[in-house]
């Protein structure tokens, strides 16, 4: 006969598993983050507008370029063109508002991702890294844009009005979210 150990932590997580489940805890939760703890993973988008609110620029580019390569649509590459746009005019705020710190931690976040990164940071000038990545960006959603354009223009047209919309809306933080037209 086994017997299995499981620690307290263990047994706290499985209760907050199951009340969320049970819809106990779920009214004061965001419901993206109801459905990642609970696994419902919609799209690769939900993931994307919650990398987007969280300023997680490199995890929203590459949950929707797997948006892209599952489902390939002119929708898809709006979104992929909309989140190059954000960080591009996010870059730009900050640099703005003389704040060359936040560039270069911004830079660190895009370039990294592997454990030595940790201990071995790659130094570079805020200002360099700021104008490598929008240059980057910015031909990167030309790219995008264009193959939304030619899977289907009418409504790439309709996505870039709501987007302006939201934009005038929102203009010192609309980089951070998107129109709440937009399924995702």
């Amino acid at each position: 006969m086994y017997v299995t150990r499981v620690s307290q932590g263990g047994i706290a997580g499985v209760a907050v598993l199951v009340i969320i489940l049970s819809g106990g805890w779920s009214q004061g939760v965001p419901p993206d983050v109801v459905a990642a703890l609970t696994g419902d993973q919609r799209s690769h988008l939900s993931r994307a507008k919650v990398f987007l609110q969280a300023g997680d620029f490199r995890r929203a580019i590459d949950a929707c370029q797997e948006e892209v390569r599952e489902r390939p649509s002119a929708a898809s590459y709006v979104y992929l063109t909309y989140v190059y746009q954000a960080l591009d005019r996010y870059l730009e705020h900050l640099a703005q508002t003389d704040q060359w710190v936040k560039v270069e931690l911004l830079y660190l976040s895009l370039a990294s991702g592997r454990i030595e990164d940790l201990t071995d940071p790659p130094d570079v000038l805020a200002r360099i890294a700021k104008e490598v990545v929008q240059q980057a960006v910015q031909r990167q959603s030309d790219i995008s844009a264009g193959m939304a354009n030619i899977l289907d223009e009418p409504m790439v047209v309709q996505f870039w009005k709501q987007q302006t919309v939201w934009r005038h809306r929102h203009p010192q933080e609309w980089w951070f979210g998107i129109p709440p037209e937009w399924p995702w």
